[in-house]
């Protein structure tokens, strides 16, 4: 069988070859209905271009790590014990960042095109597109510290509500009475366990939070919400942020309004960061088990790479509450 070539692919979609050059260089002015009949064409004959063709050879034993919100210290921890236990498995981790407030679609021509082995997913948005075209070309995928509501979907993650839930009996073990929380993002399935573990055992208790402004994953939206609500006079004291940069920003607003730690206010984060810590902080804090997240991970990608049939895992780790002098 002689090799394709721009021309075959041309020929089938009934344009130019300079057409079909142009759809694969998204520099280049090109209709998008134009374009996506040259790539389908090229699919259905197993066209690669040069430059695909080049990628395919640097991408071989290769695990693609799809990764949002890399400004959370959380998530460069875990793409570098991804990367080391991956390497130590002789294959090379690929990092494809997804800009903020964009979902994982922004990437999807980078990773399909790319053609690693597998991918991890740690965005917060997951498109039933990009999982069922990943399916389409064999590429396992495992969501790492989420989940969603897609059957065949495979994931790894800590125990978020078991973790919201030990916050809470915290809180009402020590005798807080007026208990509020920050939210983050409220379409993330890390946002939504957590807080729904927190709130489940404080209604429980015939509570329920005080106040829950969003801090939306971010220090400056978290210390601005603290600054807000450790201003009014019926303040909260007790205080438990869905991350710990959060809780570092309830932290920082503490000082700044001039409350003592914990005694004027309990404050714990979720994550377990480095700086949680640090010797200002000293956050009490829940910890994720991430090394034994990252071998759950590479285990379901080997076993997807064994077998292709293998889809719907999810295998949801403990998690711990760190002691320390915030709370």
């Amino acid at each position: 069988m002689s090799k394709l070539t721009a021309r075959d692919v041309a020929i089938a979609a009934g344009v130019s070859r300079t057409a079909v050059s142009r759809a694969f260089r998204q520099d280049r002015s090109l209709s998008e209905d134009k374009r996506n009949r040259i790539l389908e064409a090229a699919q259905k004959l197993g066209y690669l271009p040069p430059s695909a063709q080049a990628v395919a050879k640097l991408s071989d034993r290769t695990i693609t790590l799809v990764a949002a919100d890399m400004e959370n210290p959380f998530y460069p921890l875990a793409a570098n014990a991804l990367s080391q236990a991956i390497h130590a498995r002789g294959r090379r981790l690929i990092l494809h960042a997804v800009p903020p407030d964009e979902d994982i679609d922004s990437v999807l021509r980078q990773v399909l095109d790319y053609k690693s082995e597998a991918a991890i997913v740690t965005s917060s948005l997951m498109s039933s597109r990009m999982a069922r075209d990943c399916r389409a070309q064999n590429m396992p995928v495992v969501l790492f510290n989420r989940v969603q509501p897609d059957e065949l979907m495979t994931a790894v993650t800590c125990d978020n509500y078991g973790g919201g839930r030990l916050v809470a009996d915290r809180f009402l073990a020590t005798g807080r009475q007026r208990i509020a929380m920050i939210g983050g993002k409220e379409n993330t399935s890390t946002h939504l366990e957590r807080s729904r573990g927190f709130r489940d055992c404080l209604a429980e208790a015939g509570r329920e939070p005080v106040a829950a402004p969003s801090g939306e994953f971010s220090y400056r939206t978290a210390f601005d919400a603290a600054c807000d609500l450790l201003a009014q006079a019926d303040r909260p004291d007790a205080l438990f942020c869905v991350n710990d940069i959060m809780a570092l920003a309830a932290l920082d607003a503490a000082r700044v309004v001039g409350l003592s730690v914990p005694d004027d206010l309990a404050v714990i984060g979720f994550d377990d960061i480095p700086m949680a810590a640090w010797p200002p902080y000293r956050l009490t804090t829940v910890r994720q088990p991430l090394r034994r997240m990252v071998a759950e991970t590479l285990e379901l990608i080997e076993a997807q790479l064994s077998d292709p049939e293998i889809h719907g895992a999810i295998r949801i780790l403990p998690v711990t509450l760190i002691e320390r002098d915030s709370g």
